[in-house]
């Protein structure tokens, strides 16, 4: 399912040696962290990340593009030359089937972003926290309710 949201700027980025960069066009400039456990694992912390549509995310170096299903939803990515994650995307058809979540630390630049949302909040560790502004926060149940295809976990 295409994104019907419309394209309000581009930004670029890319990998730490790299070998992988990207353009890739946003609908929006909030971004989100995810606690999960898997994730907490894949970034070393949370996972900062930007929902861009799939359809508008260019590629320079796909063949140095590694990825892993990682759940029966979930596809990660990263680069083999120098380990980068470089995206997370819904393999499951549905409403976020269409966007792929990219780290915002590749960004060449992420100012201007806001962080908007905090999603597994009940297993973020009580060692850290963000600061600014309220964000809209979820629990692993809360998640589950949300995306059916996560009560497989």
């Amino acid at each position: 399912m295409p994104s019907s949201e419309p394209i309000i700027e581009r930004r670029s980025g890319g990998c730490l040696c790299g070998a992988v960069r990207f353009d890739a066009g946003l609908s929006g400039r909030s971004f989100g962290a995810c606690h999960c456990p898997m994730c907490r694992r894949w970034t070393g912390s949370a996972l900062l990340g930007l929902s861009v549509p799939t359809d508008d995310l260019h590629w320079t170096g796909p063949e140095h593009i590694a990825t892993r299903q990682t759940r029966s939803w979930g596809l990660r990515a990263w680069c083999r030359t120098c380990g980068s994650n470089v995206f997370f995307r819904v393999t499951e058809p549905g409403a976020y089937a269409h966007l792929t979540e990219l780290p915002i630390g590749l960004l060449d630049d992420a100012s201007g972003l806001t962080m908007t949302n905090e999603i597994y909040i009940d297993h973020k560790p009580d060692s850290f926290s963000y600061a600014g502004p309220t964000r809209n926060v979820m629990t692993r149940a809360d998640c589950v309710a949300k995306f059916a295809a996560l009560d497989s976990e």
